[in-house]
């Protein structure tokens, strides 16, 4: 049996509330820049929550046609540039390839929002007859990977993944096995969200899951602090280009690191909350370890799914000390949230490329607002400063509402 092909990252993409370019969003994770803002899409003044992480310097029309923005929701447009970007980092040609043999498996964790509240409120203003026709293809989750292969023409692996928070990191996983067990040789895979809008906050704070400092909204996002009170919304698009390690050697690729492992569990346990225990994500981190073929002391760095609420970031800790016992201590962890927000759908692909980057670049970035030790989360969370240490393996963890848990091992290329 011949052994499984081998996968690599060639180009990254990212809208984010810290930087719509590679090169913004890593410099102000590095530096530690937070992008939570008081909220300006919406008058939010009558929602418990006033704040998020929102994209401020993506101009859709540097990637998009102009007549063709109005029928794109906004998840879409933030996916469709960060595509772009990726494509043209990894400098792949896809005339040069087969078509048939190019995939997307891009998701998202809602959908068209703002599309969504506009029909509805058209319906009750102004009758059923006035529903623009592009409603339905604006709206659903899966329209990303489509318009994708539609503008490069790539007829291979198609379809969108669904799981709250994990969205993009079953995207990339999917993704990476389309290749692993050769379906494919180059898949674009991801995720987009954006639900800053009034269903989104007000879906969110009817849960009592965002966090209510609204007079202080730089700090607002804190995970693993004693003081977190709630997860920050944000927006955005990551995308990866992933491709079969050979296909990329034979073009002279620039490699951002190696998709080694892949890690997917549910809790079946609740809804809403994580087990007190953390099994579900100590098996999807143990089972990302064992499918890269790693060792758990080779785990170098771990960027935790660490949303700033209560349960998760005390879950999500005891699982880390479950799984690795003594190495726990000696693994730094952070979460990037602490800055970007929590993108949702989008979240496991944006701290994907993080954790590639930290591994490229031999810089962990860090978790900033953290200012109190909670007992119940006694790790290593590279507070407040980045630390330069080079890493050859790390893990990416999303877990979402729904008991949906996806954990990404990476490794450094030499």
């Amino acid at each position: 049996m011949a052994a499984p092909r081998r996968v690599v990252v060639t180009g990254i993409g990212v809208v984010t509330p810290v930087g719509s370019s590679l090169a913004a969003f890593w410099d102000n994770l590095v530096a530690g820049r937070g992008g939570v803002r008081h909220i300006t899409r919406m008058d939010s003044s009558e929602y418990p929550t006033q704040i998020a992480a929102e994209v401020t310097d993506y101009n859709p029309e540097d990637y998009i046609e102009k007549r063709e923005l109005r029928h794109l929701d906004l998840f879409c447009q933030f996916a469709i540039g960060a595509a772009v970007q990726a494509v043209e980092h990894s400098r792949v040609d896809f005339s040069a390839t087969d078509r048939d043999r190019v995939g997307v498996i891009i998701g998202s964790g809602i959908g068209g929002m703002y599309i969504f509240e506009e029909v509805v409120r058209t319906i009750h203003e102004r009758g059923p007859r006035r529903v623009t026709p592009f409603f339905i293809p604006m709206m659903i989750s899966d329209i990303i990977a489509g318009h994708v292969s539609i503008r490069y023409d790539l007829r291979g692996p198609n379809y969108a993944t669904t799981s709250a928070c994990a969205t993009s990191g079953h995207a990339i996983g999917s993704a990476m096995r389309e290749i692993r067990y050769g379906f494919a040789e180059v898949m674009i895979t991801g995720g987009a969200e954006a639900p800053v809008c009034a269903a989104g906050l007000g879906g969110f704070c009817a849960l009592k899951a965002l966090s209510a400092r609204n007079d202080d909204p730089e700090h607002a996002s804190r995970p693993f602090d004693a003081g977190r009170d709630g997860f920050v919304m944000g927006e955005g698009a990551g995308i990866l280009v992933l491709e079969e390690l050979e296909h990329a050697r034979r073009r002279g690729a620039t490699i951002y690191g190696e998709i080694a492992g892949i890690g997917f569990t549910g809790d079946a346990h609740h809804i809403t909350a994580p087990p007190e225990d953390g099994h579900g994500a100590l098996r999807a981190m143990k089972a990302a370890v064992e499918d890269a073929g790693l060792s758990l002391t080779d785990i170098g760095y771990i960027n935790a799914h660490g949303t700033s609420t209560p349960l998760n970031d005390a879950s999500e800790t005891k699982a880390i000390k479950s799984l690795f016992g003594d190495h726990a201590y000696k693994i730094p962890v952070s979460s990037t949230k602490s800055m970007h927000g929590h993108l949702l759908g989008a979240a496991g692909a944006v701290e994907t490329a993080a954790t590639l980057l930290a591994l490229r670049d031999g810089v962990l970035p860090p978790t900033i607002n953290y200012e109190s030790p909670d007992p119940d989360c006694d790790l290593d969370y590279i507070p407040n400063v980045a630390r330069r240490v080079q890493v050859e393996a790390a893990l990416s963890n999303t877990f979402g509402f729904g008991g949906h848990n996806a954990c990404i091992a990476v490794k450094r290329m030499a």
